[in-house]
């Protein structure tokens, strides 16, 4: 993968303005950009949706990628999710007619609207509680943002697999 031969974004250094303990979470969303991006590069149009295994496809993926970055970011946020946020998750694994330049548009916007995000949270509330969802289970500032980076970096794993399946590549 890493074409490239940059070090991993993690040992580039620190992202200009995100605070010293929010470096790793911006490290793995930026990583993450590059390996989805890179691994998308001319994936066929026609198996965006094809499940193998009982694997969820590559479009369901790049769209849950994008969404979920979205909803742990409003709950960080202290906001509840709007109309438009419970619509894109009803719709999360649905062939909505998105290609993949428009799937990957979205989550390269998403992974720039959250690095300005971490931008903007002081050290300092990174412990204040926040509710998750409709119950409110509680988490914290800082748990919802190292839950988005770990679970980007799991579903950037998972779709690394399945288009290799998919795909046949090696």
């Amino acid at each position: 993968m890493n074409r490239t031969h940059e070090p991993e974004v993690w040992l580039r250094g620190p992202v200009n303005d995100v605070p010293a303990l929010l470096q790793p979470v911006a490290h793995a969303l930026l990583q993450a950009r590059n390996e989805v991006n890179e691994l998308m590069e001319n994936f066929p149009e026609e198996l965006l949706w094809t499940r193998v295994a009982e694997m969820a496809s590559v479009g369901f993926h790049l769209q849950h990628l994008t969404g979920v970055l979205d909803r742990l970011f409003t709950y960080a946020k202290g906001a509840a999710l709007n109309e438009d946020q419970l619509k894109y998750l009803a719709a999360e694994g649905k062939d909505n007619g998105e290609n993949v330049k428009a799937l990957l548009h979205a989550f390269n916007t998403q992974i720039g609207r959250s690095i300005d995000q971490l931008k903007q949270i002081p050290e300092s509330m990174l412990t204040e509680p926040r509710g998750v969802g409709r119950a409110q289970l509680p988490s914290t500032v800082i748990g919802l943002l190292v839950h988005s980076a770990e679970h980007t970096m799991r579903h950037t794993g998972q779709l690394l697999v399945t288009v290799r399946v998919v795909y046949g590549r090696d």
